[in-house]
């Protein structure tokens, strides 16, 4: 088995609930759910989900690029919203975001997330075809 490459955004969360933002085991990234907080842990555009998905991917990229990763290579996307009526926007940034890489995906609502200002959540797998040249 691949070495195990663990990857964490810093927030205090991460070791009180024992887990990571990305692991990268072989050629595969798993990205957790990821919200849209800053890099100084502020939450971006309170009940905006335009401003919350965008930054939310902005993250996971962060995430992807730190284990060797990019845009590119995720596969899979996960999309947790509170009201599945904005659907459309959150899908439109993920659409632009993601471009040609079209990666599979799913939005499904629910019913809160961690914090009420919170509107979206997303999570990420990629595969990096045989490695990375980011390594």
């Amino acid at each position: 088995m691949s070495p195990r490459r663990n990857y964490s955004s810093g927030t205090p969360w991460e070791p009180i609930a024992g887990y990571s933002r990305a692991v990268r085991v072989g050629d595969t990234i798993h990205v957790s759910g990821t919200t849209a907080l800053n890099e100084e842990g502020i939450l971006v555009g309170p009940g905006d989900p335009r401003a919350q998905t965008l930054q939310c991917l902005r993250n996971i990229e962060r995430a992807l690029v730190a284990l060797g990763g990019r845009r590119e290579n995720v596969v899979r996307t996960r999309m947790y919203v509170t009201d599945i009526s904005q659907w459309e926007v959150i899908g439109r940034v993920h659409g632009e975001v993601f471009g040609d890489v079209r990666p599979a995906t799913s939005m499904v609502e629910v019913s809160a997330l961690i914090d009420p200002n919170m509107v979206v959540e997303i999570e990420a797998e990629a595969i990096l075809q045989g490695g990375s040249s980011h390594d």
